[in-house]
């Protein structure tokens, strides 16, 4: 049964399950409506476009200018990109897990940050 059920679309996990009208992510805790994801639809499909937004649902496009809402830790360094910090010129992109902004950010580096993290300035 889990052939036809598509991927929770919090972690990507392939293990959802049907809880009535719901699906739901065991791994995450992720619940969502089945009426909410085509089953149908392929996930390269480049004709279904894909919105991005931020912690609070704003829409984000190319070239925005967000706020880190929390404290980032750096992986492989002891840097800490704090809160408030303004990332200016993001690009979104489908990055590695559910990362999809590219970005710069001052005294850190060119790296890729989660849009649930963020807020639109």
């Amino acid at each position: 049964m889990t052939d036809t059920l598509p991927p929770c679309p919090e972690c990507s996990s392939d293990l959802a399950y049907e809880m009535g009208a719901l699906l739901v992510c065991p791994l995450c805790g992720h619940e969502w409506a089945a009426a909410d994801v085509s089953l149908t639809a392929d996930p390269g499909d480049a004709s279904a476009e894909r919105v991005i937004t931020d912690a609070f649902g704003t829409v984000l496009a190319d070239g925005d200018t967000v706020t880190v809402i929390k404290d980032l830790k750096v992986k492989g360094s002891s840097t800490v990109v704090k809160v408030g910090t303004k990332v200016r010129g993001i690009r979104l992109v489908d990055g590695v897990g559910d990362h999809d902004i590219d970005c710069k950010i001052d005294g850190v580096g060119a790296m890729q940050l989660k849009s649930s993290v963020v807020k639109k300035a």
